[in-house]
């Protein structure tokens, strides 16, 4: 891509499971970048969250589909695997499992996974407006709350869309992930059709996602010329049912719970 040339990209929405090759793309991108930073451990790096039929993608990909420039998950409870924050935190404080499974009575979920590649760094396609697709395609699940484990980064922008600290899990809502001199935050939005603590900007530009999930177009971002088309509308949606993913969630954290009590206490 040239210097004057104006990078045009898509964003588009979809299952994970609808689009196998679309993910290993999104794995390969996500991996690269991860490398890039020293970061080669991750629990969520196993990559099973691919044939999750509760997990949903958000790609930035080259209008032809060929290339990904970055992306970003919801993982909604109850899927076939803990939420990442679970896998990651729970060694470390196991009473996530109990807080995440309250939530997911009502519905909830977790944005994660959210990279972004060189090759379009500066022009602000990343953290910020990534952030608001995933909170803007989430009304379209029907969850009421939405959890994120943050890099520091990340804390900023999340709570300008809404989202809290979990004072309640680790210290005070950190932990030392995914290694000892990086710093995790658990956050939470617990309001995904009102946005109640948004700020004005962020809430304005997901309410018009959420409104034209297919037909918004940007033109600009942080000053700089990028044509950027949207997708929103996840398909093939009235194959999935929240309900299930709600049992699901329910009888696995029962399951989970009666093993701890069963195995035995020695003093």
């Amino acid at each position: 891509m040239s210097d004057n040339e104006i990078p045009q990209v898509k964003i588009r929405a979809f299952r994970a499971v609808d689009e196998p090759e679309t993910c290993e793309l999104f794995i390969r991108g996500h991996t690269e970048v991860l490398t890039s930073i020293g970061v080669t451990k991750v629990t969520s790096s196993k990559n099973e969250w691919a044939k999750n039929p509760d997990a949903f993608v958000i790609i930035v990909e080259s209008l032809d589909g060929k290339e990904v420039f970055g992306g970003a998950r919801v993982h909604v409870a109850g899927g076939t695997e803990p939420l990442p924050i679970e896998q990651a935190t729970g060694a470390m404080d196991p009473t996530i499992h109990k807080l995440v499974w309250e939530y997911a009575q009502n519905g909830t979920a977790e944005i994660c996974g959210l990279w972004n590649s060189h090759q379009l760094a500066g022009y602000g396609i990343g953290t910020p407006l990534l952030i608001r697709t995933l909170i803007a395609i989430s009304s379209q699940l029907g969850i009421q709350s939405l959890f994120a484990l943050c890099a520091p980064y990340t804390v900023k922008p999340v709570v300008n869309c809404g989202m809290v600290l979990v004072e309640s899990v680790g210290n005070k809502g950190t932990f030392y992930y995914p290694k000892l001199d990086l710093l995790a935050t658990a956050m939470i939005l617990n309001d995904v059709s009102t946005l109640s603590k948004a700020a004005d900007e962020d809430k304005l530009l997901i309410f018009q996602m959420r409104e034209n999930p297919n037909t918004l177009k940007i033109d600009e971002l942080k000053n700089k010329k990028i044509a950027i088309d949207f997708e929103l509308l996840i398909p093939n949606l009235d194959k999935w049912d929240l309900s299930r993913a709600i049992a699901s969630a329910s009888r696995a954290f029962l399951e989970n719970k009666k093993i701890e009590e069963d195995e035995p206490n020695f003093f």
